[in-house]
């Protein structure tokens, strides 16, 4: 079994950049979308939340352990669900909801991979509970998608 080490600034660096790639991602994004301001305002609100966690782990990074508090929410794991649609100029809002769905679950899954490789019970607790943020966002993206795609039903 081969071990790879690396630093734990190495990990979080990586992490910050994942974070300013997802904010760029968003932020572009909501640039984008003229046709429809409530898709452009959810992906502005989105690029904010990834602007936090990246100020976040960088807080971390130099030494300040902020306290993340996380309210209970139910996870019906819809965005494993669908397939992933590609980036178009004249995408859809449904097919856009379900693009940041999933970019929010391969966060979720790429913290909570980290949580499971690291050895550090402090490392562990903060790569649980950013995958567990990611995880909220995911499922605020799937109420959204549920409510779009499925507007018969309501």
């Amino acid at each position: 079994m081969t071990t790879n080490s690396y630093s734990f600034k190495d990990v979080i660096a990586f992490a910050i950049k994942n974070e300013v790639d997802s904010y760029e991602f968003y932020h572009n994004m909501a640039k984008k979308i003229t046709s429809d301001s409530n898709l452009a305002d959810t992906f502005e609100e989105l690029a904010i939340e990834e602007q936090k966690h990246r100020d976040y782990l960088q807080d971390y990074l130099e030494g300040e352990i902020p306290e993340i508090q996380l309210a209970d929410f139910e996870d019906y794991h819809v965005s494993e669900s669908v397939a992933e649609p590609k980036l178009t100029e004249d995408i859809k809002f449904v097919d856009a909801i379900v693009l940041a769905m999933k970019k929010e679950e391969q966060a979720m899954n790429m913290y909570k991979k980290l949580a499971l490789l690291s050895t550090d019970d402090r490392q562990k607790e903060l790569f649980s509970d950013l995958s567990r943020i990611e995880e909220m966002h995911k499922v605020k993206l799937e109420k959204i998608y549920v409510n779009a795609a499925y507007v018969e039903v309501w």
